[in-house]
């Protein structure tokens, strides 16, 4: 039987990758719990709070501050400290009027990414599923973890929506074609840049690619689901200075 220790923590060294803490400063960290994020595509909340923003100096500090209600998560007051926070999440802090949306670099890390408080009232979310519900609605199921109601059925999978945050009124929808702006979340071109040139179908069982264009001219080949549209002719967010 494995020791409570080990379903509540992580071992440093068996982090993920896109963990931006470094492995041999502690033995133990935070594990994330279930929920909006998968545990390689997110970090926990505690984590941010004492090692990344480095407002407390250990775990009981950045407890006391995330039990208070002293941190926002997509606009709502979040007290779990191993709440999984995410790609294209947006960190608050009202104390200090900080304000952070979660973005990749080009090693593959989360990283916190300020932005201004007007910033701060939306984010952008993928479409990864959709289903019809009972009265005929559509129901969106975004990237992170959240289902949204929609009365019209004009949104495709990897379409990108722009939603108001807390209240998650869709504001946009980037739809997934050729020529928008994409920011690339995985593989060796994570967290980089470019347009759309072309989307490759494979008739087989091999998962779809996309040949993306950079500013540049130069241009790459990733898979399709990696390709996260973020504008239709140009980036709707602020981006990291290593993304563009």
């Amino acid at each position: 039987m494995a020791k409570m220790g080990s379903r509540k923590h992580l071992k440093r060294y068996k982090a993920p990758k896109s963990w931006p803490i470094h492995p041999k400063e502690d033995t133990w960290t935070v594990k994330p719990a279930p929920g909006s994020h998968a545990i390689e595509d997110s970090l926990p909340l505690l984590v941010i709070i004492r090692d990344i923003l480095g407002l407390a100096d250990n775990s009981r500090e950045a407890k006391r501050i995330i039990n208070t209600g002293n941190v926002l998560i997509d606009g709502r007051a979040v007290k779990d400290y191993k709440f999984p926070v995410g790609f294209m999440d947006i960190l608050t802090i009202p104390k200090t009027e900080e304000n952070y949306r979660i973005l990749l670099d080009t090693k593959g890390r989360l990283t916190l990414h300020p932005i201004s408080a007007e910033d701060a009232t939306y984010k952008l979310a993928k479409v990864v599923n959709k289903s019809t519900i009972k009265g005929g609605k559509t129901q969106l199921n975004l990237h992170d973890g959240r289902n949204v109601l929609v009365d019209e059925d004009v949104y495709a999978g990897q379409d990108v929506v722009c939603i108001g945050v807390p209240e998650q009124e869709i504001k946009e929808n980037f739809k997934f074609e050729d020529g928008v702006v994409v920011l690339v979340t995985g593989g060796k071109h994570t967290g980089e840049l470019g347009k759309i040139k072309e989307v490759i179908v494979d008739e087989s069982s091999k998962p779809n690619t996309a040949i993306i264009e950079k500013a540049n001219g130069d241009s790459f080949l990733t898979l399709k689901e990696y390709a996260f549209v973020i504008g239709k002719d140009e980036p709707a967010i602020d981006l990291l200075e290593v993304n563009q």
